[in-house]
């Protein structure tokens, strides 16, 4: 029996030690499937992406990602090298002499991992042999109009046999196979058929049926076991898909996804109970000064601020030092981020400029915006221009020993020049509520609210609304910010989503020291409720979406906000400082340990002869808590977050607040990140020393 060394591990203070035995990664290929390596389409790009360095760390050479091949992916990500590992080697060159395009490489990330990329289009003639191979494996067949699964299925062929030409030359090492969702699930259907030797993991992010359910306004969460599955997956024609996903998920030996809501979700959709929930977790970087990250929201802060002075001019009468930036992002789902209950609580006493970073269809900027901050930067000039003037006289006077005198020191034309630039500022519409023209303007979901509760960004309105929809990025004319740049300069990630099996947007304010709101039916926010006594004072807002109707969550959320709108600029400092100290939850080196459990596990059940596992429960936190800050004035939970603090709490927080200590006491409150495993093959080599 192969077994590996014994490996103690102390999760969290206080916890009952998980004992399991550490992999013998030497002895071990790992691969995991998915269509997103190299290719950005959504969150699964940011787990594989972010978990790469951490799972390269552990597994050095013995670690592969398999994807599709894409040229420009591979021009610009992947600098292409030839496999050490013979089975590797041998499987490349029959595959390629088999009239496929298979492009090994290594994907220019942290960690500089090794990819293997199929060309799928090169092997687009064997679809036909390749849906009776999945008739005959499972009896679902696809559709000839469904480009998609039919490229699904041409990847998961192609993966299939990739690993049955790596397993016939593995020369005694064992292969675990980790497939990411339903279009990589083809390929461990195949793999179990065919009875490669392989131990083979499944993880769903999100359901297929469960997505679509929750885009339809359906209550979901309080009818999971009164669906009919096949009907409703065959309603909205994606029922063929459905079958892949479920029969992928039946098909492996160990049945993973990456939160406790999503587990529910999946236990009645797929009809399986996940063995292990692997929370998505993110690459950590501490700034080795400690408030660095402060630093930088003021930096970044002001950036936004001279967005919104050109996209406001003429309607500029509020503070901008007094004004709250808050933002919502991602897909363009209204309701199932939470767009609709964020439009609704549109009540403030203090400015707020809410962003909604959203990428809908649009044809151009909108000549208003882009005119806006045209005349911004035409009175930057100016002021520049009559500073330098005024301050060269200035200079003289004072060289000359004289007082100037200040009602000559400007001239006539200098006058006339600030009269006309005045002028300019004058407007005769209201601010647009979009950047851009929207092709749908009409039937736009966030428009028509817009329109229904009036917020047209009048100057009496206290929350000015602005649609950006696209993708932000540092080239815009308009707002020349990259995403992180722009969250760290915000004040506020409001996130109320209805459907989120994990949630990255809320998780990145995190890291990034952001307080944000999220909802008890996103994985992010299930995880901080397990991990943190009082998350609203670490700046985790978590509106119940579940147990309470949804005027009762805008009720509630419309309490958070008008909480965080009532904080001193003091507070939020103190906030921010806890937010961010959250982050050590978040990342990989923490969080890899349940990736490592689950390996274990599949080994387990895939080689029972050779490997054993002792009948233990995963990884839990069960019990644990970040306990509540003790700056923080003790009160009923209900009253806190609905109503403001007033002048006596902020007065006995800030006597009682003391930054070092708290963050000590949090520190000690999550030990030490998990020991990876040895890396095999000796010291890894870092991306530049690959010389093929």
């Amino acid at each position: 029996m192969l077994r590996g060394r014994s490996l103690s591990v102390t999760s969290l203070s206080g916890l009952p030690r998980w004992e399991v035995e550490e992999l013998p990664v030497e002895d071990l290929l790992l691969f995991e499937v998915a269509w997103e390596v190299t290719n950005k389409v959504g969150g699964i790009y940011t787990v594989i992406q972010t978990k790469a360095k951490t799972t390269a760390d552990e597994w050095g050479d013995n670690y592969f990602l398999i994807g599709p091949y894409f040229e420009h992916n591979m021009k610009t990500q992947v600098e292409r090298c030839e496999p050490i590992n013979d089975a590797i080697r041998r499987a490349v060159d029959t595959m390629n002499k088999h009239g496929c395009q298979v492009y090994f490489g290594r994907w220019l990330i942290e960690g500089s991992p090794y990819v293997v990329l199929f060309d799928i289009g090169s092997s687009a003639w064997n679809l036909d042999r390749w849906k009776g191979d999945l008739w005959e494996a499972c009896s679902v067949g696809i559709p000839y109009h469904d480009r998609e699964a039919n490229d699904m299925l041409i990847f998961g062929s192609l993966t299939a046999w990739f690993l049955k030409e790596v397993t016939d030359h593995a020369d005694g090492k064992h292969v675990i196979s980790q497939f990411h969702e339903w279009q990589a699930g083809t390929g461990l259907i195949l793999s179990r058929a065919r009875k490669l030797p392989i131990a083979t993991i499944f993880t769903t992010h999100a359901t297929l049926l469960g997505r679509y359910l929750c885009a339809a306004n359906i209550d979901f969460y309080n009818h999971l076991d009164k669906f009919d599955i096949d009907k409703e997956a065959g309603e909205r024609q994606i029922y063929h898909r459905y079958c892949m996903e479920r029969a992928s998920v039946h098909c492996a030996h160990v049945f993973t996804t990456v939160s406790e809501i999503t587990a529910i979700e999946a236990e009645h959709m797929l009809k399986r109970k996940p063995d292990v929930v692997t929370p998505n977790g993110l690459s950590v970087k501490k700034f080795s000064a400690v408030h660095e990250f402060q630093n930088l929201h003021a930096t970044y802060k002001a950036r936004i601020q001279d967005f919104v002075r050109g996209h406001f001019y003429g309607h500029l009468d509020f503070d901008l030092e007094k004004t709250l930036f808050l933002f919502i992002a991602g897909r363009y789902e209204f309701s199932n981020k939470g767009a609709d209950i964020f439009l609704e609580m549109h009540k403030s006493d203090v400015t707020v400029v809410v962003f909604f970073i959203m990428p809908a269809k649009t044809n151009n900027f909108n000549v208003e915006t882009l005119k806006g901050q045209a005349v911004r930067k035409q009175l930057w000039d100016i002021a520049h221009s009559v500073k330098e003037k005024f301050g060269k006289k200035l200079y003289d006077a004072l060289l000359r020993g004289e007082i100037p005198d200040m009602n000559n020191i400007l001239d006539r034309d200098d006058v006339t020049v600030m009269k006309r630039a005045i002028f300019s500022t004058q407007r005769q519409s209201l601010p647009p509520v979009t950047t851009h023209n929207m092709i749908d303007d009409s039937t736009d979901p966030i428009l028509s609210t817009i329109r229904r509760i009036g917020l047209f960004n009048n100057r009496t309105d206290r929350v000015k609304v602005i649609l950006h929809p696209e993708f932000l990025s540092s080239t815009s004319p308009l707002l020349p910010m990259d995403y992180e740049e722009f969250v760290r300069g915000c004040h506020l990630g409001v996130f109320p989503s209805y459907y989120e099996p994990w949630g990255y947007t809320p998780a990145e304010c995190t890291v990034m020291g952001i307080p944000s709101v999220t909802t008890n039916l996103s994985g992010f926010g299930c995880f901080m409720q397990e991990h943190v006594a009082d998350p609203t004072a670490y700046g985790i807002y978590i509106v119940d979406r579940r147990f309470q109707s949804p005027d009762d969550s805008c009720n509630q959320l419309t309490q958070f906000l008008y909480g965080f709108c009532k904080q001193s600029r003091r507070q939020r400092i103190i906030q921010r400082n806890r937010t961010e100290r959250l982050s050590d939850l978040l990342d990989w080196r923490y969080l890899g340990r349940y990736y490592q459990h689950a390996r274990y596990l599949t080994l387990s059940r895939a080689f029972p002869d050779k490997f054993h596992m002792e009948p233990t429960s995963p990884p839990t936190t069960e019990g644990f808590k970040y306990p509540r800050p003790s700056s923080v004035p003790p009160s009923p939970s209900g009253s806190q977050v609905s109503s403001p603090q007033s002048s006596d709490v902020e007065d006995e927080e800030d006597e009682r607040y003391n930054e070092e200590e708290e963050a000590e006491r949090d520190r000690l409150n999550i030990k030490s990140p998990l020991s990876l495993g040895r890396v095999p093959r000796g010291k890894k080599k870092l991306h530049g020393e690959y010389k093929n």
